[in-house]
């Protein structure tokens, strides 16, 4: 029979590191905290703090129970592997392996997890779409760009509320903003964010010449309103308008969209998904909140690494990542150099590969975490 030892011996080890860096242990007293919380009378009196508990709750159990399992399923394979070895049963060759795996494709997701160090890596994420220099090509490539990570995010099982779209003149949008809920959307879209550059030929071009066309995404985590900076009235400037998209039998019909502008940082945040103008005004306000949490974060930042004479090149307002679909097609990522020539399956939402290249790049230090 096929020998197994190696394998499953580096399965064992891998789930055993994976009680490590989820902290497996820790986790378990705990549980015990979260559900004397849980069950303790009045703790709906306070929402915010019910809803934190249980949601901490139900991802501490969740970790444990996502590796006990693991455990238990390595024990099995190690149990009936000694066991056909015995009896030097072959026809258990196909579910070991088989079994072996799956294991090791759930340990090769599990295993980002380990990546992730940041304080806000769990959160949800707000993303904003912009189309940049290329006339109508870039407002095209910002509708591809909305595209593939609505598509990436399907693929791993996220939420996504689509709270703005402004569309582009001819085509494609000019700017749009989304916010992906799920368990480290954060910690995953925040590889993505900057300048992406397209190269093609135009579609839009009578000539058929190649273009350049660039779109930026940026990202920043949803906070708890607790969380939020305090935000003057005096501050904002609101407007209201009629909504342009999808969102129930008001739109078009009253002025239920919001535009909020922060005037001491000019950081402007619209939202038209809400069926109402008090809707769209609240989450707009929590769009807002969150960014200017990150400005006051990246400032914050580029202060101690003026203190600490730190010469890291921030790069601001350059592509992260170049697209090339003609004359050669090829994807690939300036900072970390990880590239592929399947463009198509890039642009259908396979960013996978780049964001674990980027997240093994921050790693090992060239970036600040």
């Amino acid at each position: 029979m096929a020998d197994f030892s190696n394998d499953l011996a580096a399965l064992r080890r891998r789930v055993t590191e994976a009680r490590s860096y989820l902290k497996i242990e820790a986790s378990r007293d705990r549980l015990v905290e979260l559900e004397e919380q849980a069950a303790a009378p009045g703790l709906w009196d306070d929402p915010d703090k019910a809803r934190a508990v249980t949601t901490e709750m139900a991802r501490v159990r969740d970790d444990i129970v996502l590796v006990d399992g693991l455990d238990d399923r390595a024990t099995f394979l190690i149990e009936l592997y000694d066991l056909a070895r015995e009896e030097n049963d072959e026809s258990q060759d196909s579910e070991i392996a088989s079994g072996l795996a799956e294991l090791e494709r759930e340990l090769n997701a599990l295993e980002l997890r380990a990546l992730f160090t940041g304080e806000y890596d769990e959160r949800d994420a707000i993303c904003s779409f912009s189309s940049g220099a290329g006339g109508v090509d870039a407002q095209d490539w910002a509708d591809m760009l909305l595209r593939m990570y609505l598509r990436w995010a399907a693929g791993r099982g996220f939420t996504v509320e689509i709270e703005d779209r402004n569309e582009g003149q001819e085509a494609g949008i000019s700017s749009a903003t989304i916010v992906v809920k799920g368990r480290y959307a954060y910690g995953l879209l925040q590889a993505e964010k900057g300048v992406h550059r397209l190269i093609r030929i135009s579609p839009f071009d009578g000539n058929a010449r190649r273009h350049t066309a660039f779109a930026a995404l940026d990202v920043v985590p949803m906070l708890d309103d607790a969380e939020a900076p305090d935000i003057r009235d005096d501050d904002l400037r609101i407007d209201t308008f009629r909504s342009s998209g999808a969102g129930g039998q008001h739109v078009n019909v009253t002025d239920s969209a919001v535009r909020i502008t922060h005037l001491p940082t000019g950081i402007v945040v619209s939202c038209q998904n809400e069926r109402s103008q008090l809707q769209n005004r609240a989450s707009a306000m929590h769009i807002l909140g969150a960014r200017l949490a990150e400005r006051l974060r990246a400032e914050r930042q580029a202060e101690i690494d003026g203190l600490s004479g730190d010469k890291r090149d921030v790069a601001f307002g350059s592509q992260i990542r170049t697209y090339t679909l003609a004359p050669y097609q090829l994807v690939k990522d300036e900072r970390t150099r990880y590239e592929t020539g399947n463009v198509e399956a890039v642009l259908n939402g396979d960013v996978d590969s780049f964001v674990e290249a980027w997240l093994q790049w921050r790693r090992k230090g060239s970036v600040p975490i």
